[in-house]
């Protein structure tokens, strides 16, 4: 068994959560590895909807341990609330999660530079979820900011906060406009969440290390999507983290080396939510029906998606960043009763044809696509679990997808139950990067 990465290839919103969830059925451990509580995925199951905003959702099977790494900027409240909410469920939370000692903290401070900061840009606003996950990366990178391991020392956390506040509340109150925090007020709040959090707390480059000489397959968990990474995505419109496959190594301490396949999360179509260029994006009736039948509202904000036809250059970035071994392709069942599907191939742009990505803003934000038109299917695909019994249409259409994009197809998602799958390939398995077809 592999120990395997799972990562958006688009700009997130591809369904992670349902991949997530089928491949932590045969893993040993699950780890989220960046990001915060602004990504939300949506797990549907014989027991209910759950939408995870931080716990890693193979939460959901007994015997495995879930695992947040250094790399995951934690909302203590927010986090007590979504375990409160699983408990709720009857789900069991104890010994098989653990948080990083080394995780960030957000702190209530950083919730109100996001929203004011995004506030002051106007027309400039980059679509920030406003739940302080930039700037709690910002102070990490400054070197003050507050780790999940501080809570365990009262005193050096206290001494910390009384630092930060002097000049955070000055920023607040001079810049912003607004107010400032109290430092008994905000020591108080986080005293009571180490309270509830300080049995969870470890070493976990040290507990994967562990594991890895155990063999116990590992399931590394994104947030986002490739697009919206720190330094690959479409900055500035990106997330504050390294989303790509690489920040598995930085977020949870473990090795490149130990890392077997990575798995990239790519829906049938191409969605964004907030800002920032999209060459494909559909402006139109066909838009809005990918948008309603695909039901594109974010699980965290509630914030309708931008849709588009597929995009290859996109997913051949991808490709080549995260080193993807396969793809899941995940809300074929989306396109059932489209007459003409079109995949993007190239970008136009001042009499030029790109093939490949460009990494000039400008250009993709002003850029035409060049299609390929293929027919579409009048089947019904969803729930589908069989690749054979899928229109020849819709599987011209993802041999296309492999083709273009020099990856194959592992899995592909027919809806959005666990058993609406078409399963080719487990990723688990240990591979090298093999020819397309294994159909």
């Amino acid at each position: 068994m592999a120990n395997l990465i799972v990562v958006g290839s688009q700009w997130g919103d591809e369904g992670k959560g349902k991949i997530v969830d089928l491949l932590a059925k045969e893993a040993k451990i699950i780890v989220r590895y960046q990001g915060g509580s602004n990504a939300g995925h949506t797990v549907i199951t014989n027991r209910g909807t759950f939408i995870f905003h931080l716990v890693p959702s193979g939460i959901l099977y007994r015997g495995k341990l879930c695992v947040l790494g250094n790399g995951v900027a934690i909302d203590p409240g927010g986090f007590i609330e979504e375990l409160d909410g699983l408990i709720a469920k009857g789900i069991k939370v104890g010994r098989n999660l653990v948080i990083s000692h080394r995780a960030h903290l957000i702190m209530p401070y950083h919730k109100a530079i996001d929203r004011a900061a995004e506030e002051a840009k106007g027309a400039r606003r980059i679509g920030t979820t406003g739940r302080g996950i930039g700037p709690a990366y910002v102070d990490k990178m400054a070197r003050i900011g507050m780790r999940v391991g501080d809570l365990l020392n009262p005193q050096g956390f206290k001494r910390k906060l009384e630092d930060n506040l002097v000049e955070i509340n000055s920023l607040l109150r001079h810049i912003h406009k607004t107010n400032g925090f109290h430092v008994d007020k905000v020591y108080e709040q986080y005293m009571g969440y180490a309270q509830r959090l300080q049995g969870y707390i470890a070493d976990v480059s040290l507990l994967l290390e562990k594991s890895i000489n155990q063999e116990k397959p590992i399931l590394f968990e994104g947030a986002q999507g490739t697009h919206l990474d720190i330094d690959f995505g479409t900055y500035p419109y990106v997330t504050s983290s390294s989303s790509c496959a690489g920040g598995a190594c930085t977020g949870t301490g473990v090795g490149p080396t130990k890392i077997d396949a990575v798995l990239g999360v790519t829906k049938a179509y191409t969605t964004r939510v907030g800002g920032g260029p999209f060459p494909t994006e559909l402006i139109d009736e066909i838009g809005e029906n990918l948008k309603a039948k695909g039901q594109e509202f974010g699980a965290t904000t509630g914030r309708a998606r931008r849709c588009g036809w597929f995009d290859a250059l996109l997913l051949r970035h991808a490709v080549r960043v995260n080193g993807l071994t396969s793809l899941a392709v995940t809300k074929l069942d989306v396109l059932d009763g489209f007459k003409e599907l079109k995949i993007c191939n190239g970008y136009r742009y001042q009499g030029k044809l790109y093939k490949e990505m460009p990494e000039d803003l400008d250009i993709l934000a002003n850029c035409t696509p060049v299609y390929e038109r293929y027919p579409g299917w009048t089947t019904d695909t969803t729930g589908i679990t069989a690749y054979k019994a899928l229109p020849a249409q819709a599987k011209r259409y993802l041999d296309r997808i492999e083709e273009l994009t020099g990856c194959p197809i592992d899995m592909i998602s027919t809806g959005s139950k666990r058993e609406h799958t078409i399963i080719l390939k487990s990723p688990l398995v240990s591979k090298k990067k093999t020819s397309k077809s294994r159909r």
